[in-house]
């Protein structure tokens, strides 16, 4: 089993980066907040990985912190949720706030998630509650004024993604005004499209 690999960021495409380990170059599937804070193609990363071994494949899944590891594998052990949903539903909520909006049951948060139906929603619910409540704890209530820090992390990911600074500070000016109780995947999307025109 890979549990980890550090190397240098080879490539980065819209849900995986290449990251090369001693010549060999390794496919890595990462959600959109993970691979948005991997430094630009060239640079040393070393990321925290869970492999899932097929019948017909062998895919590698890779985390930029713990607490969306924990998240991940808490999910894929929820019935209907495999590797590849899991990762989807990390690449529309932060870990912490996914682990939150479960115990505290908040079914409406979820479905706002793409990929998490009220069906699964109230799954996560039932399945995870007590799984997920030490993370849900360390991520605490809500920090009021935390939209300038979210501004942050977005023209940090912006800029990790290979924006230019300027590009950056621009389309974080244009979403200020509705940053305010955001999380940052959802503000990153909307940014993407902006950018992307």
């Amino acid at each position: 089993m890979i549990a980890r690999l550090a190397g240098r960021i080879a490539e980065k495409r819209d849900d995986h980066a290449i990251v090369d380990v001693g010549g060999v170059g390794y496919l890595v599937h990462l959600s959109q907040l993970s691979l948005a804070s991997l430094p630009p193609p060239g640079e040393p990363a070393a990321l925290r990985v869970y492999t899932h071994v097929r019948e017909d494949a062998l895919d590698l899944y890779g985390f930029a912190t713990e607490d969306e590891e924990a998240v991940f594998r808490a999910l894929i052990d929820v019935k209907g949720v495999g590797p590849r949903a899991a990762q989807n539903i990390l690449s529309g909520i932060e870990a912490r706030e996914l682990a939150q909006a479960v115990a505290q049951g908040d079914v409406a948060r979820l479905t706002k998630v793409q990929g998490i139906g009220k069906k699964t929603a109230e799954r996560l619910v039932v399945e995870l509650k007590d799984k997920l409540v030490a993370l849900a704890r360390a991520a605490g209530p809500a920090r009021a004024g935390a939209g300038a820090d979210v501004l942050d992390q977005l023209r940090t990911a912006l800029l990790n993604l290979g924006y230019r600074p300027p590009q950056a500070e621009g389309v974080a000016e244009a979403l200020r005004d509705s940053a305010e109780g955001r999380a940052l995947d959802e503000l990153l999307r909307e940014a993407l499209k902006l950018l992307r025109g």
